[in-house]
């Protein structure tokens, strides 16, 4: 059995539809629309445009119907933490950009009420001070609201009239009992939050229902809405080609997500100063993991330069030769938009380090620190989980980096596998023919089919290859 359905996969920086064909021996991906996903600056704040973000869906929805009239189904993943607020059916407002800097607003709210120590051990979520309970916290508009939606339940409210809340998504409001995967009610009364604003959870795997009738009209077909790990990281995972235990991942985007996929959370007091997170996966897995820096660094800086030419400047750092400072990617001040290169030179400047002296050499350390980056929290994962790691895998856009995954592969000291790029369309994708019958089987099943038909490349460590620290 061969099945058509798309995947609408929407990133924090760009969107896409795309057509999964998969059996059992194959698994093929056709990109049927690209789009900017661009915040807007409104004068409370920093916002999302969903509404742009619905009709591009819509549009690559009827592309795919078009280029696949069999379309079978389709499903939504996107990045975590930000939601929508709903009285009834209406929106009230553009949700908050995660990087909007109000958010933080919240932080302190709520630990007057729980400890951070608390909070780990109920939620077993990293400290980012832009996860959904804190942004909940200080935003007066939810006393309004009868409802909140992540963002791709939002997404497939339009779609199908019909309101859930994924299990891996509602992993990372930070409201979600680490234990039972159920909403922690009391956590919410202490919150001031009322738990009944939250919908129904489902897990990964559920036939929501049909597209409405105006959305069916527009597209041009009627097929079902199907849950697949909606947090676009739990998506991506399952489309990682793990083939053994000994593997840890890199799924590298905006962010850049590492960590290792477990049986049971780890929620020791050494996690929680490490800062990682025990996020939900498909089929009751625990992405345990953090976030790092990630491409964002580079794509603000091209945008600070004026610039798009990424893929010659990468080639041009690959064969610089100079001195490479390794500056901290996590410094709290590279995560707002801005002027990415001046803030890398003030870091410099408060450590005492030389800054790159050319675009290219930022560029050179910019890759290198983010490699650092990801090195340390591939460590940091294998000694807090007790893992040994013998493969790294790299997967989405960071996979094409091919000076980032050298790099990573001489920190780390073990095989880096790259691939491949589209991991979150093929995870959403995969889930979706699983559960309309194409497939059967284990995730460990789920992503032999990705090793077997997607295109990966292997980067082994340079022997003695260190870069300045």
């Amino acid at each position: 059995m061969r099945v058509s359905v798309a995947a609408v996969d929407l990133g924090a920086s760009s969107g896409r539809v795309m057509v999964g064909e998969v059996s059992s021996d194959h698994l093929a991906l056709r990109a049927v629309a690209r789009f900017d996903n661009e915040p807007l600056r409104l004068p409370d704040g920093l916002h999302w445009d969903v509404g742009e973000l619905h009709r591009q869906a819509l549009r690559g929805l009827r592309e795919a119907v078009r280029v696949a009239p069999d379309l079978a189904g389709v499903a939504v993943d996107s990045w975590a933490v930000d939601y929508g607020l709903f009285r009834g059916d209406r929106l009230l407002g553009l949700p908050y950009h995660y990087r909007d800097e109000a958010r933080a607003a919240g932080v302190d709210r709520v630990h007057a009420l729980v400890t951070p120590e608390e909070l780990y051990e109920r939620n077993g979520l990293q400290f980012l001070p832009f996860n959904t309970l804190y942004q909940l916290a200080a935003d007066p508009v939810v006393a309004l609201a009868d409802t909140v939606l992540m963002v791709p339940d939002l997404i497939g409210f339009w779609l199908t009239e019909q309101a859930f809340t994924e299990r891996t998504n509602a992993s990372t409001t930070g409201l979600l009992d680490v234990r039972t995967r159920e909403w922690d009610r009391e956590l919410c009364a202490r919150l001031g939050i009322v738990p009944d604003i939250f919908p129904e959870l489902v897990d990964p795997g559920t036939v929501l229902g049909a597209l409405s009738g105006p959305v069916a009209s527009y597209v041009g077909g009627s097929f079902p809405l199907t849950s697949v790990g909606s947090h676009d990281t739990a998506s991506a995972v399952v489309g990682v080609p793990m083939t053994d235990d000994g593997a840890a991942y890199v799924s590298c985007g905006t962010w850049g997500l590492v960590g290792v996929e477990l049986e049971e959370p780890v929620l020791t007091e050494a996690a929680r100063a490490a800062n990682f997170t025990n996020e939900g996966g498909v089929d009751g897995r625990t992405r345990f993991l953090t976030n790092v820096m990630g491409t964002w660094l580079l794509s603000e800086t091209l945008r600070a330069w004026g610039r798009d030419d990424l893929p010659a400047l990468l080639d041009q750092a690959a064969a610089y030769s100079g001195a490479v400072t390794i500056f901290n990617v996590q410094d709290p001040r590279f995560l707002p938009p801005g002027d990415m290169p001046a803030r890398v030179a003030e870091w410099c400047a408060e450590h005492d380090v030389p800054a790159p002296s050319s675009d290219v050499a930022l560029v050179r350390s910019i890759v290198e620190s983010l490699a650092e980056g990801f090195a340390r929290a591939v460590a940091d994962a294998a000694r807090l989980s007790g893992r040994e790691v013998r493969v790294v895998h790299v997967v989405g856009g960071g996979a094409r980096n091919e000076l980032l995954c050298q790099a990573l592969a001489d920190r780390v000291e073990v095989p880096v596998v790259a691939g491949p790029v589209e991991a979150t369309a093929l995870g959403n994708v995969l889930l979706q023919a699983r559960t309309l019958g194409a497939l059967e089987g284990s995730l460990e099943g789920l992503r032999s089919l990705v090793a077997a038909t997607q295109e990966l490349r292997r980067y082994g460590p340079t022997v003695g290859e260190r870069r300045a620290r």
